[in-house]
């Protein structure tokens, strides 16, 4: 069997008509965003949440990133949270709002409290959470009638997926991180490649990736229409959750490693489609139109024709919205925006790499750089390590953990028509905020775009 047949079926609790099945939920994340009308739900109906103990609460979308020992000024945004906090309170969910130390984006929290743990069934109102399966988990984004039906039987009604490898062999040059490579494999499948699989990630330069790497490249699944990505635990995976608050503490971690060292796929598994790439072809990666999907070389032009999926309609209309060329160059392309965070990049590993590139160097002139810790946890380990320190003397606006301008659903929205080198994964129409313009990059070419003032290869920069 697959590694996602292994799991999918220790958690089946019974088949349903028209090739359904009842898929039980180990782990249920819930913020802001999704959960309001799914507690209305609940109370109409007159029923209770069914588990709470495997239901937790965060607030991150709509949290401000400045000031959040103040009451949040924007009122649907504190409307949102405190309705989060009211339901929490009544239906009895654990919650890390503001001002707790637990508090931060839901896809960071869950890996750095041991929460999300391998074996499990994870999912959460939120496309995202395909991050989770870096740990050798099914774990996938719902609706709010899901979110419901969670709360309500601590169950899904779901149709199997296909299953899908992607396998990266060899060696990464140095300077290429894990976002290059989801960027790059997303830009080869194009933006609906992956549309009815669940991926497997594997291969050598795969396993050679930290948790925070794996974390990234799973993040992204969604970007390329799979229904979530996952990653076989291995040593990596148990010595990252070794001590973690909610994981498994001694003899017990010792018991659950022996169980999680059996989720993987067979020699013999398998899959419905799968694909090869080699890992010494991938090179620092930018996108240049308006999904995940249109990525390119950081020193490579723009293609003269759609990419992998793409129509020729949307492809120009892509173009026209970003204000670029088919053909052009976009290295030194000048940039007004960068934002280093989001559940693909705002782990303490990506703001260590940052730091130690940015270090006793300066953010160019007009250029408006925002650094966002994915949780307290986060912030609270930079600032240990004097990170913040480093950053801000280098120019970099350090804010208060949250999705920030990851999305426009806060306070902290890229302009109409400025061009942001974004560390989070989506560059869709007016994501960063009405007419912004959202080039996707890795932390280390977000960095570069910052010093310098546009688009550059960071590996070239640094000479």
């Amino acid at each position: 069997m697959t590694l996602f047949d292994k799991i999918w079926n220790a958690h089946v609790v019974c088949p349903a008509e028209g090739n359904l099945e009842v898929l039980y939920i180990d782990r249920h994340f819930i913020h802001e965003v999704t959960s309001p009308q799914a507690f209305d739900g609940l109370r109409q109906r007159g029923i209770s949440l069914f588990r709470p103990a495997q239901t937790v609460a965060t607030a991150d979308h709509n949290v401000p990133t400045r000031h959040q020992d103040q009451p949040i000024t924007e009122p649907l945004s504190r409307f949102q949270v405190d309705k989060l906090t009211q339901n929490c309170n009544a239906f009895g969910v654990e919650l890390y709002g503001l001002g707790h130390p637990y508090q931060g984006i839901v896809h960071v929290i869950g890996p750095e409290l041991g929460i999300t743990q391998p074996g499990m069934t994870i999912v959460c109102g939120d496309s995202h959470t395909s991050t989770h399966g870096a740990f050798g988990t099914i774990a996938f984004g719902i609706g709010t009638s899901q979110v419901e039906q969670v709360m309500a039987s601590q169950c899904l009604l779901q149709a199997r997926p296909k299953r899908m490898r992607i396998n990266v062999e060899g060696n990464l040059q140095p300077g290429v991180t894990a976002k290059d490579i989801i960027l790059y494999i997303i830009a080869k499948l194009g933006a609906a490649g992956g549309t009815g699989y669940f991926v497997e990630y594997a291969g050598s330069a795969i396993r050679a990736l930290s948790m925070e790497g794996r974390m990234t490249v799973c993040n992204m699944s969604i970007e390329m229409g799979a229904r979530g990505g996952l990653i076989a635990p291995d040593e990596t995976t148990f010595e990252y959750l070794r001590g973690r608050t909610f994981a498994p503490q001694g003899e017990n971690f010792e018991e659950a490693v022996a169980q999680w060292s059996t989720l993987y796929s067979d020699e013999d598994a398998v899959f419905d489609a799968e694909h090869h790439y080699r890992a010494e072809d991938i090179a620092p990666m930018i996108t240049y139109g308006t999904n995940p999907g249109m990525g390119m070389r950081v020193g490579d032009a723009v293609p003269l024709a759609p990419a992998a999926g793409d129509s020729l309609a949307s492809f120009e209309k892509a173009l026209q919205y970003m204000g670029f060329q088919p053909g052009e160059k976009l290295s030194g392309k000048p940039i007004q925006y960068v934002f280093i965070g989001s559940c693909t990049n705002a782990r303490i590993d990506d703001l260590r790499e940052v730091a130690a590139y940015v270090k006793g160097r300066k953010v160019a002139p007009g250029v408006n750089a925002m650094i966002v810790p994915g949780s307290q946890q986060v912030a609270a380990a930079a600032i240990a390590e004097g990170l913040d320190k480093i950053l801000t003397e280098a120019g970099f606006d350090f804010r208060e953990p949250g999705c920030s301008a990851c999305l426009g659903m806060n306070e902290d929205k890229v302009p109409a028509g400025a061009y942001c080198v974004s560390t989070s994964n989506r560059n869709f129409e007016g994501r960063q905020g009405p007419g912004a313009r959202t080039i996707l990059a890795s932390p280390l070419t977000a960095a570069a775009a910052a010093l310098y003032g546009h688009i550059t290869d960071h590996r070239q920069s640094a000479n």
